[in-house]
């Protein structure tokens, strides 16, 4: 763990912080490496963690769109508490530029089946931020009989999810968990882009980081009015639709060329072939702008003015990362559209009547308490109980006077086991 940031510091996050070194894993539990091939054919692979000498009968299955979560900070404390825990990537790990969400739901299906195999009698989905919206769209769509499920994805591709096995989870468990990360970039991204090609013009009537619209450089919290935010909301989702349609315009231009290479000869053919090709890429710039991140009169909780990262959202906006800086356009579609995805938590929540645990940091930077109260509420399940767990951030970190980060909390965690213990003993 990194010593504590001071709130000048100008970062927050670590990039382990959400990690656990395998020299750290405790005497008396077996780490085995698995390697997972989706009905697909596609490869992944993790880690299954159990008590030496056992065969749990109750696992516990953690996988992100992106992130490697084999070494998940979740994943140690089931795993003493007698529970079977497969931590694990997916087929992109830690790459998003290609992620096709419906394709993601086969990678989750092989976890479940291996864990089914290594004698697991009950499985439950962990999905841990990101891997949140993933376990409740893999367990909406497995709940689905009779051909219910999705055909396509959001770019129109044929991908039928009825003609693959998805065997259900027995329960959901959302940590630190957001609406989809769709939804998520919809509050994060910048709406005063003027150009698409340029990453610094700005709009300046929508430009968040302009004090004449109320911001105050960090520390200090902004103060946005109710008329600047509603504009600046309803620019933010012009400006995803607008992304959407070039998506789909370079998704049909692909597709047009691919009709025409039957009536083409000569060099024509061969720029119809390449067009077909065409490995087309969408740069998507400044997602860092989410008015919650540096006004903090807006639902007020024990956040501070920060983001996941850094304590500078207004400088970290221009900088070199960011959400879905590139994507193809079919995973804007799939994972980063708020407008076009299917991973929407709030929608596949709605679907899903198995038991459901939601554990939220009061910290997190981009996470309101009323969005974590609205997947309750939403959700299908008769069984269903949130957690709040006080000054921690999105990593379930303590937050410090000072802006900085302590130790982190295992209230979360705690509730985890606990829940489990109540519903599916692990002895």
């Amino acid at each position: 763990m990194a010593e504590p940031q001071n709130r000048f510091s100008g970062t927050l996050q670590n990039p382990q912080s959400a990690t656990f070194k395998l020299s750290d894993v405790p005497s008396g539990l077996d780490v085995l490496p698995i390697g997972l091939t989706a009905e697909d054919g596609a490869a992944s692979k993790g880690l299954l963690y159990r008590k030496e000498k056992t065969r749990p009968k109750v696992g516990v299955h953690l996988m992100h769109p992106r992130t490697d979560h084999s070494q998940n900070y979740a994943i140690l404390p089931l795993a003493q508490a007698g529970y079977a825990v497969l931590g694990r990537s997916s087929r992109w790990p830690n790459n998003d530029v290609a992620t096709i969400h419906e394709m993601l739901l086969l990678d989750v299906a092989a976890g479940v089946r291996e864990l089914r195999e290594q004698g697991c009698d009950h499985v439950i989905l962990l999905g841990n931020s990101g891997g949140s919206s993933l376990a409740a769209f893999y367990q909406a769509q497995a709940r689905c009989v009779g051909g219910e499920r999705l055909t396509h994805t959001p770019a129109g591709d044929a991908f039928n999810l009825n003609k693959f096995d998805l065997p259900a989870a027995d329960a959901v468990i959302c940590l630190a968990g957001h609406l989809g990360q769709g939804v998520l970039l919809s509050k994060l991204i910048d709406p005063s882009v003027a150009d698409e090609s340029d990453p610094i013009t700005s709009v300046p009537e929508l430009d968040l980081f302009n004090p004449q619209n109320g911001f105050r450089a960090p520390p200090e919290s902004s103060q946005f009015s109710v008329e600047f935010l509603e504009r600046y909301h309803n620019a933010q989702l012009e400006r995803i639709s607008r992304l959407d349609a070039k998506a789909r315009q370079m998704i049909q231009d692909q597709r047009n060329s691919a009709k025409m290479i039957d009536q083409a000869n000569g060099p024509a053919l061969s720029h119809l072939q390449r067009a077909a090709r065409a490995g087309w890429h969408m740069l998507i710039y400044r997602t860092t702008a989410d008015p919650a991140s540096v006004d903090l009169n807006i639902e007020p909780d024990d956040r501070i003015v920060a983001t996941y990262s850094t304590q500078r959202p207004d400088l970290e906006n221009y900088g070199e990362n960011g959400f879905a800086r590139t994507v193809t356009p079919r995973a804007w579609l799939s994972t980063w559209s708020a407008l076009s995805s299917n991973a929407r938590t709030l929608d596949n929540l709605a679907r899903v009547r198995d038991p459901l645990l939601v554990v939220h940091y009061a910290g997190d930077a981009a996470t309101r308490l009323s969005e974590v109260k609205e997947m309750i509420a939403r959700s299908a399940a008769s069984d269903k109980n949130l957690c709040v767990v006080p000054r921690a951030d999105h990593y379930g970190r303590e937050l410090l006077p000072d802006g900085g980060t302590g130790k982190r909390s295992t209230l979360g965690t705690d509730r985890i086991v606990q829940w489990l213990h109540d519903r599916f003993p692990s002895k």
